[in-house]
């Protein structure tokens, strides 16, 4: 009898901040404006060209993607629900060897809650890292710390 192996479970990355800022602009800031506060280094782009642009399509099933000095694009995943103000969920297709895969996916869900003060409360949850396999807990760590590094220019590109 074959059995199927189910990898187990790795719990998701969850990272929240509260911005000053409507969830309306950190939406916008967050998504369409990525280019304005993503890290050059956090490049995968298989030519090795300097990023020069950082793209999300602002639809569901619309391109996440880099774009090289060279003219040379390097897509990411793609966006599987786009909810302004509140909620954009992307699909993540970086396998562990941070290349682009597109029969890889892992989910980064985005929200945007107001509260007092003029305050928007951002949730970040990268999940499904289970399919990562025997890496999925390295990798855990690693996007992880990766994110809390993107998240602090996120805020510098709201101030």
């Amino acid at each position: 009898m074959n059995s199927i192996v189910t990898p187990p479970y790795v719990e998701p990355i969850r990272k929240s901040l509260r911005v000053k800022a409507t969830p309306a602009r950190a939406f916008e800031v967050f998504t369409v404006g990525m280019d304005r506060w993503w890290l050059r280094t956090h490049s995968i782009n298989p030519t090795k060209a300097a990023i020069e642009q950082v793209i999300m399509e602002p639809r569901a099933g619309g391109r996440w993607y880099e774009r090289g000095a060279d003219g040379s694009e390097c897509d990411w995943g793609r966006v599987l629900a786009w909810e302004p103000p509140g909620r954009v969920l992307l699909a993540w297709q970086i396998d562990a060897r941070f290349q682009y895969d597109p029969s890889f996916s892992t989910e980064v869900e985005i929200r945007f809650e107001a509260q007092a003060g003029g305050m928007t409360e951002v949730t970040l949850e990268h999940r499904q890292l289970e399919r990562y396999a025997d890496v999925a807990i390295g990798l855990q760590a690693g996007l992880g710390q990766g994110w809390g590094i993107l998240l602090d220019e996120f805020v510098k590109a709201l101030a």
